[in-house]
């Protein structure tokens, strides 16, 4: 899906209802990506409320108005690792007949996958994410990103190797 620029950047002169059609366009993207990234719909709703105040907010900052779902991902992106990393730190209480040792190691592997995750570089984790969470495609991911395709391909099997030797190392 092509961002209409003209709505971009009357977006960037103060024009609500130009970003309001915007995000209209890119809210399922964006829903999606949170949703898969968190596994949460509150908390996906959340995260891409707060993309979208924080977007209106410092739109006139946006520097390519072609960049503005590159933009927004990024946004949203941040705000995710974010909320991920309050999962790590939050206690949940589970029912009394839960198996204690069922949810230490889920609990555990959790920890480990999100910890790997982040120990990849940004550009990686956005790769990552952005395809195997958000469902979009190489040429897509390239195109958000400005990278050759190729370069897609081999920037997210590098670290997905990575992210399994160090998950054989743990």
């Amino acid at each position: 899906m092509e961002m209409n620029i003209l709505e971009v950047k009357k977006a960037k002169r103060g024009d609500a209802a130009a970003f309001a059609r915007l995000y209209e366009q890119i809210y399922p993207d964006l829903y999606r990506f949170a949703l898969y990234t968190l596994k949460h719909t509150s908390d996906a709703e959340d995260v891409v409320s707060e993309t979208v105040t924080d977007a209106f907010a410092s739109i006139r900052k946006l520097k390519k108005a072609e960049s503005f779902k590159g933009w927004m991902f990024r946004i949203l992106y941040n705000k995710c690792k974010d909320k991920l990393k309050e999962y790590t730190k939050k206690i949940v209480e589970l029912p009394e007949d839960y198996s204690e040792q069922v949810a230490k190691e889920n609990v555990e592997e959790g920890v480990v996958v999100r910890t790997l995750f982040f120990e990849l570089g940004e550009e990686e984790r956005m790769i990552i994410s952005m395809h195997l969470f958000a469902g979009y495609t190489t040429k897509e991911i390239a195109e958000l990103l400005k990278m050759n395709e190729n370069t897609v391909r081999s920037k997210e099997s590098r670290a997905l190797k990575k992210l399994a030797m160090q998950a054989e190392e743990r």
